[in-house]
């Protein structure tokens, strides 16, 4: 189906004409401020990624407007406005308490630090606005009554699925060195791939992200992880990027598994898995990271099999500093780290061995180990795929069960409490926890033992004969 299904355009149209008549639905809102601004003399637009979005069928989280009028007379014909960032020409209105990026037309000077503009001109000219913006599919303009401006292919290129950069690569990706990543990102968000003359931009320039900041680009790596296509992280390696700011993902391309229990390197096998698991960012950072450890510790024994043994905890250690490298928040770091810790760890389908590995890897956590678990598995060999899938089925049966009859898996849910330790006699201390961890154990292996009764009589039993729980 035609990219253009979506859109409610007539039958015949023109690519290549400043003006196509192609109706696309956008918030009345946003249609509002349009009709103020040309009401008062000036011209307005939505702009950019809205307009690519609604023309692919997809539903656009901002609505950004260009328009000739400066930002001092966009605030005097807004009520509600907030001055976003008027260096840049931008003004958010407030309409029908939804905010409006308004930006007015402008032409960027000199990019000396390969992010910001030395300075910002404005101008009077859409055209002038809409040549310095990254990508065709991301400079097309629209307005309810002269249809779509498009003066750089743009529809074409959505047609042909194509990322292209608006004019000269190397000046664009000069201009803004982030800009490298974001084709690679758009390109895995659309399933689209790059344009050569582009392509040889992103390779030639790709040392320039070095100058960008760790927080812009975590943002565009997070994007490309949990889109439809994770695996095109592999153009990113092919052109360089990667060597900029994730070198141990290079170190994995070139990691070879000669084992039975895979087919991939070490690189492909983490492509293959992001594949097979559902577009969560925790989810998504973990398979990326799973077996990052891999390269530092491979051995290949005299036979020529290679092992990697601890390559979890290993994992976690590298999996820590990327991430703290790339400026994440702890949440998202320790839920991560736990989770390409024990993303190895195997279990026997066993109710008391599941209980443990739930206390032992994390309640929280638990249900998404067993996808990382899943999406591992799926990614490796056909060798004995049935055992592995089998047990992993069988851990999760235990573990609903486990949920379903709110077993006692931590401390957390334990019948006795430290309070109740002190009452019975116990002296405050580390000896406290020795007892309560003892208690828990036992209840892990007999969860109906888990009230406060019999772990009192238990305790009591064991303090008489001067031994521990």
């Amino acid at each position: 189906m035609s990219v253009y299904a979506a859109a409610n355009r007539p039958r015949k149209w023109y690519i290549g004409e400043e003006h196509i008549n192609m109706k696309l639905a956008i918030p009345s809102s946003a249609e509002k401020i349009l009709r103020i601004l040309e009401e008062n003399g000036y011209e307005a637009y939505v702009v950019g990624g809205c307009v690519r979005d609604s023309i692919l069928g997809r539903r656009p989280d901002d609505w950004d407007i260009t328009t000739s009028a400066s930002p001092e007379q966009v605030k005097g014909l807004f009520r509600k406005t907030v001055d976003t960032g008027l260096q840049h020409g931008t003004v958010t209105v407030l309409m029908d308490k939804e905010g409006f990026e308004v930006t007015t037309y402008r032409v960027d000077g000199d990019y000396e630090d390969g992010r910001h503009p030395k300075e910002v001109m404005f101008t009077s000219s859409l055209e002038e606005d809409l040549k310095r913006r990254d990508f065709t599919i991301n400079a097309m303009a629209y307005h309810p009554d002269r249809g779509l401006v498009d003066l750089f292919h743009g529809l074409e290129d959505m047609e042909n699925q194509v990322i292209r950069c608006v004019g000269n690569p190397m000046e664009r990706f000069q201009e803004d060195a982030l800009r490298i990543l974001r084709a690679v990102r758009f390109s895995a968000q659309l399933g689209f791939t790059i344009e050569e003359n582009t392509r040889e931009g992103i390779r030639s320039l790709a040392p320039n992200l070095k100058n960008v900041s760790a927080e812009r680009i975590q943002v565009e790596l997070v994007k490309l992880l949990v889109s439809p296509h994770p695996d095109y992280l592999r153009t990113a390696y092919e052109t360089g990027i990667t060597k900029e700011f994730l070198p141990e993902f290079d170190a994995c391309m070139k990691t070879e598994q000669n084992t039975s229990h895979h087919c991939y390197n070490v690189g492909e096998h983490t492509l293959h898995s992001l594949l097979n698991i559902r577009a969560d960012k925790v989810l998504r950072l973990t398979m990326l990271l799973h077996d990052m450890g891999k390269p530092v510790v491979k051995k290949t024994d005299e036979a020529g099999r290679d092992h990697f043994k601890m390559h979890g905890q290993k994992s976690e250690q590298m999996a820590k500093t990327i991430l703290r490298r790339l400026k994440f928040d702890n949440d998202t770091l320790n839920k991560v780290c736990r989770l390409v810790k024990w993303h190895d760890a195997r279990p026997l389908p066993e109710m008391a061995a599941v209980r443990r590995a739930v206390n032992k890897i994390g309640e929280d956590i638990f249900p998404l180990y067993l996808e990382v678990q899943m999406a591992d598995m799926m990614a490796q060999s056909t060798y004995r795929r049935q055992e592995k899938e089998e047990r992993i089925r069988g851990v999760k049966k235990c573990y609903e069960e486990i949920m379903e009859k709110k077993q006692c898996v931590s401390l957390k849910t334990l019948a006795v409490t430290g309070r109740d330790l002190i009452a019975a006699g116990c002296r405050p201390g580390p000896e406290l926890g020795d007892i309560l961890d003892g208690m828990l154990e036992h209840v892990l292996e007999y969860p109906e033992e888990n009230t406060k009764e019999r772990l009192m009589e238990l305790l009591k039993k064991n303090l008489e004969s001067q031994t521990g729980v």
